[in-house]
C-alpha cells in the first residue's frame, strides 16, 4: 500500500513554496529511529515517534494520503486549471486521467443556447462551442468527458456528438 505524508501548511503561498520531497520534521524523527541500535532504546524512540506523528495527524499537521485518495481526488479535479501543486507527485508517476465516465444529473440550456450540464460526480460543465446537439436529457444519461487539443475537453451524453465543454 502507498502512503504519501504532507505537511499542513498554513497558507497556499507556503505550500507552493515548500520543496515537493521535503519530509516534514515528525515523520524525519520516526525515520530516524531505525538507526538506533539498542533494542530498548529503539523501542522507546519508536513509541515517541509513533506517538508525535499520531498526535500530528489528529491536530492536522500531518495529512497521510493513500494512492487510492490521491487518484481520487486527481479524478474530482478533472477539468480545472490549476497551478502546478507538487503535493500529488510524491512516489512513482500517477497515471493520468485522460477522460471520466460518469451519469448526469440534470442539463439545462444557458445563455446563448449554451448548455450546462450537472454531473453525478459532482462536477459542472459548460458548454463553450456553438455547436447544437441533440441528446436525451435524462437523469442517469452515460456521460462521458475527454481531453482534447489545446487544453479544451468533450463532452459526451449517450451518444451524442460531443460538445466542447469547460469545468465550472
Amino acid at each position: 500500500m502507498a502512503v504519501t505524508c504532507f505537511a499542513a501548511f498554513a497558507d497556499a503561498a507556503s505550500a507552493q513554496q515548500a520543496a515537493p520531497a521535503e519530509r516534514p520534521e515528525v515523520l524525519s524523527r520516526l525515520v530516524a529511529c531505525r538507526a538506533v541500535t539498542a533494542p530498548e532504546a529503539r523501542l522507546a524512540c519508536y513509541d515517541a515517534a509513533a506517538g508525535a506523528l499520531d498526535t500530528a495527524q489528529q491536530q492536522g499537521e500531518v495529512v497521510v494520503v493513500d494512492r487510492a485518495q490521491v487518484t481520487a481526488a486527481r479524478r474530482q479535479l478533472f477539468g480545472f486549471e490549476l497551478p502546478t501543486i507538487t503535493l500529488f507527485e510524491q512516489g512513482p508517476a500517477p497515471e493520468r486521467i485522460d477522460s471520466v465516465e460518469t451519469t448526469l444529473t440534470r442539463a439545462v440550456m444557458a445563455g446563448e443556447n449554451k448548455w450546462v450540464f450537472v454531473l453525478s460526480d459532482g462536477s459542472t460543465w459548460r458548454q463553450i462551442d456553438s455547436e447544437r446537439v441533440t441528446f436525451q436529457n435524462e437523469a442517469g444519461q452515460a456521460v462521458r468527458v475527454r481531453r482534447a487539443s489545446l487544453g479544451s475537453y468533450l463532452l459526451t451524453v449517450g451518444r451524442s456528438r460531443a460538445v466542447r465543454v469547460r469545468r465550472q
